[in-house]
């Protein structure tokens, strides 16, 4: 397992961390009891993973995490955990009492005594500053007091698929965030127009989440994919095949379309740690043996780039 600096947190984090949300859910949506979940602990941390994932609104994500971490040495782990700064009817919180109340809830379903990175999950671009005027003080609070060690931000791709609520942290508070997680693969690669270079230059880690989602892995979703963009005019026609149009990735270092993006996600050196959400012991060991090599040939990795680099798209 590569470890990776993660930014100035003082962290070396596995080139691999694990996800308790996504569709899975750390295994709540398939009907995984506790015995499961804790397999998954040690067959990560057996495979070299040291951090680990999860969120406030991850159904009880945290709270199966907590019993699953329970007996372990808390000096061989670390722990990012998020809360969404929203509201049931979708309206942004501003009062920072919310948040440190949050806070002390994940503290207390971890069943840890302090939370290595703490994010405010899923920033906006049009919500940043009301969010960083009345809630960056509560973060402030929350590390000096030793509740938290970093502060980060997530973003929220489905709606803000530029990811400009990273962007705004960058450039404006870059020393304020230690941390921020984007979405960064072969379909997604926005993020190293500015994101990823701003984090190099002020030192803030970058977890990569959902690097392979959603329509890389699943064929048929991937050959619409790639016909819709030739058709809007995003590729060119000639540019890929219509049936497997990525199978030219394979090769004797690359054993699947899964492989290459799990490769591709970690070329980036700004890039600390590639997030995978699964529930399964064989997916999460073949997750790992994909970064025993992170990275793709340069002719591959090169056309990649050509083709999507500029694309903006939910996918």
């Amino acid at each position: 397992m590569e470890y990776r600096n993660l930014g100035k947190t003082g962290i070396k984090a596995s080139l691999l961390s694990l996800g308790t949300g996504g569709a899975r859910q750390f295994g709540q949506t398939q009907g995984h009891t506790i015995n499961k979940q804790k397999q998954l602990i040690e067959k990560a941390f057996d495979l070299g993973i040291n951090l680990i994932d999860s969120s406030s609104n991850y159904n009880n994500s945290e709270e199966l995490l907590g019993r699953c971490l329970t007996g372990i040495s808390r000096d061989t782990y670390h722990i990012c955990t998020k809360w969404p700064a929203r509201d049931k009817s979708g309206r942004t919180i501003t009062d920072p009492d919310t948040l440190t109340e949050a806070i002390d809830s994940s503290l207390t379903k971890l069943n840890i005594d302090h939370i290595d990175v703490m994010m405010l999950h899923g920033v906006l671009p049009e919500e940043y500053d009301l969010i960083v005027d009345n809630l960056a003080g509560s973060l402030i609070d929350a590390k000096t007091s030793g509740k938290i060690r970093s502060i980060g931000l997530s973003t929220r791709f489905s709606v803000d698929p530029a990811q400009q609520g990273a962007l705004e942290a960058l450039e404006k508070h870059p020393t304020l965030w230690e941390v921020l997680m984007v979405k960064y693969g072969i379909l997604n690669q926005y993020a190293a127009k500015h994101i990823l270079p701003l984090a190099q230059k002020h030192s803030v880690g970058i977890m990569n989440m959902a690097a392979v989602r959603v329509k890389l892995p699943d064929e048929k979703l991937l050959e619409e994919l790639i016909e819709k963009w030739k058709t809007e005019n995003q590729i060119e026609v000639d540019s890929l095949p219509s049936a497997n149009p990525l199978g030219w990735l394979l090769n004797d270092e690359v054993s699947s379309v899964i492989d290459a993006g799990y490769k591709f996600a970690a070329e980036p050196k700004s890039i600390s740690t590639v997030l995978t959400g699964t529930a399964t012991l064989s997916h999460l060991e073949s997750n790992v043996r994909y970064l025993e090599n992170p990275r793709l040939n340069k002719i591959d990795s090169d056309k990649l780039k050509c083709l999507f680099q500029d694309i903006v798209e939910y996918v």
